[in-house]
């Protein structure tokens, strides 16, 4: 999951909002329904069932924080909204379901143990601008289109904005319903029922606040870090430049500390221990 793209209210919260829809998925009966509907197939039962799942390998890798992370026996599915196009999504599927992989098979285990795994983007936009409401991906040989790797790893990307090319109804409705429109369809509303139901908590709506509090955190402290590292490029280009020109180093510290409010001890790094400067 990544982080919201665009600040709403509680009230403003609809389906495709990635905080709704991972709550919405959390009544496993809707989750298994969607699930079957969107992949038309049967799913004896979510053995396994979280959102918002951190899947964190290394202390120095990329964790991803999944929207709905579910397992059905032997296959994992994981469901993510996607409101902003940031022309990334092969890439991220690809990243996701490599994390994925490694997060569900202990070191040392046979591959053969890898379960099936589905990365599933439902998007509210046509992320590659044919036309189609499904887009399914599998690996298949160049040299022979009918001959598949079958190594178990699917990919699947849903435009909800071209919702009336699908040709399964309720797949059809659902996406409709995700694009902004309402919909008559039995299932759908069902789900735009546990949507009311889940605005209605106090609980979730105090975490959602406070999830937008964390946020708006996050974005001063990287903002704030590339104030702090602009500049420090600009002290060092500066102190570069009249090095050129060799201007002696106390004109530099007296300019350096004058243009970038420096005390006199702060500047003199950014010459050196060795240089002159009396």
């Amino acid at each position: 999951m990544e982080m919201q793209e665009a600040i709403r209210t509680w009230e403003e919260l609809k389906i495709k909002d990635g905080f709704i829809f991972a709550k919405v998925m959390r009544d496993k009966r809707l989750c298994k329904m969607l699930l079957e509907r969107l992949l038309q197939t049967k799913i004896k039962d979510i053995v396994y069932l979280e959102d918002e799942k951190a899947i964190d390998i290394e202390k120095d890798a990329k964790s991803v924080r999944l929207d709905v992370y579910i397992e059905d026996g032997n296959r994992v599915f994981d469901l993510e909204m996607q409101t902003t196009d940031k022309g990334n999504l092969p890439q991220r599927s690809r990243y996701y379901q490599g994390m994925i992989d490694l997060n569900t098979i202990e070191k040392g285990e046979n591959y053969k143990k890898l379960k099936e795994s589905y990365v599933i983007f439902i998007c509210t936009f046509d992320p590659f601008h044919q036309g189609k409401a499904q887009y399914t991906f599998e690996n298949l040989c160049l040299e022979d289109k009918n001959l598949k790797l079958n190594d178990g790893a699917k990919k699947v990307f849903f435009n909800a904005r071209d919702y009336r090319t699908a040709e399964n109804e309720d797949v059809r409705e659902f996406l409709k319903y995700v694009s902004g429109d309402e919909s008559d369809n039995p299932f759908v509303k069902e789900i735009d029922e546990k949507v009311a139901q889940v605005k209605e908590s106090k609980e979730w709506r105090l975490e959602y606040m406070t999830l937008l509090m964390r946020e708006a955190e996050i974005r001063e402290e990287a903002e704030e870090k590339g104030r702090e590292e602009g500049r420090e490029e600009g002290i060092r280009g500066t102190v570069s430049v009249l090095r050129e020109m060799n201007v002696p180093a106390q004109t530099i510290l007296l300019k350096i500390q004058k243009q970038f409010n420096l005390n006199p001890e702060t500047s003199k790094k950014y010459l050196g221990a060795d240089e002159k400067c009396q």
